[in-house]
């Protein structure tokens, strides 16, 4: 298939001054690349002089029916230079920095307790999700986010194990950004973060209300008890150490995405900006 696609460019470069490129993967809600099933890529058609992506054909009706509704509300991209510029960077720093210390970090730490620290990680972040699940009246949600994180730091050895998913309790994502959504806010204008990637103005003032209550960090006064680190350079460590962990269990699969995009940062600001609205309808 990517064969073919290839070819296809090739001749549509030559004789149309255009191309085209179909997209085998989308992000998930953990900010992962997952590969699609076959019936479900997209193929866009790409005019290189306007920097126009025009879809051309859609295997899934439901696919086609939301990008449709999302390429009309794509409107604000006020900061394309500087976020070109930083997507060039957090390119690079990738590939040179993190991508070479979470290899060298996967080669020293077993999966197995890899995984464990990430299940540890992602059970203390019970209190964003519980929280804006409440605020977005999904009680049931709320309730279910309860037993896992019950379940998981006892039986789970303090969330070590996803002993609650194994048991069939399903864990349900929701962060400030998608509360707002939930309420009608807009995305605003896409920016994108250093190292953090893709973003937009709503998300970003959601991270901040989600750091706010988040247990590994601390970005100075609050009354918060559950607080683990003191002082911010505390914050950053976590971070850091929580990124590579995240990103050893998850090498090749930004390289695999890149294959498929011909310009790297219009590409990865409609699969974020798709997944953020198709997270918030859910």
């Amino acid at each position: 298939m990517k064969k073919v696609g290839l070819a296809v460019l090739t001749t549509f470069t030559v004789a149309l001054n255009a191309a085209t490129i179909t997209t085998h993967y989308k992000v998930n809600s953990n900010l992962q690349f997952e590969l699609l099933p076959e019936d479900q890529w997209v193929t866009y058609e790409v005019f290189t002089k306007e920097r126009l992506f025009k879809k051309v054909e859609i295997n899934s009706k439901n696919e086609a029916s939301f990008d449709e509704e999302y390429s009309n509300n794509l409107k604000d991209d006020s900061f394309e230079g500087y976020n070109r510029a930083m997507t060039s960077f957090n390119d690079y720093f990738y590939i040179n920095v993190l991508n070479p210390v979470a290899k060298g970090y996967k080669e020293v730490i077993p999966e197995p307790g890899r995984i464990a620290i990430a299940n540890f990680f992602d059970n203390l972040m019970f209190p964003i999700r519980f929280l804006n699940n409440i605020l977005q009246f999904k009680f049931q949600n709320a309730l279910e986010e309860t037993g896992r994180f019950v379940v998981n730091s006892t039986i789970g050895i303090g969330g070590l194990l996803d002993r609650a998913s194994e048991n069939g309790l399903k864990e349900h994502k929701e962060d400030f950004g998608q509360t707002l959504g939930y309420y009608g806010f807009g995305s605003g204008a896409h920016i994108v973060l250093p190292i953090l990637g893709p973003s937009n103005v709503r998300d970003i003032v959601g991270l901040a209300a989600d750091m706010y209550i988040n247990p590994v960090t601390d970005l100075g006064k609050h009354d918060i008890d559950y607080k683990i680190p003191d002082e911010g350079w505390e914050t950053i460590a976590i971070g850091t150490f929580q990124t590579i962990n995240k990103t050893s269990l998850n090498i090749g699969q930004y390289e695999n995405l890149k294959k498929d995009a011909i310009d790297l940062y219009p590409f990865l600001r409609d699969i974020y900006e798709q997944n953020r609205e198709k997270a918030i309808k859910e």
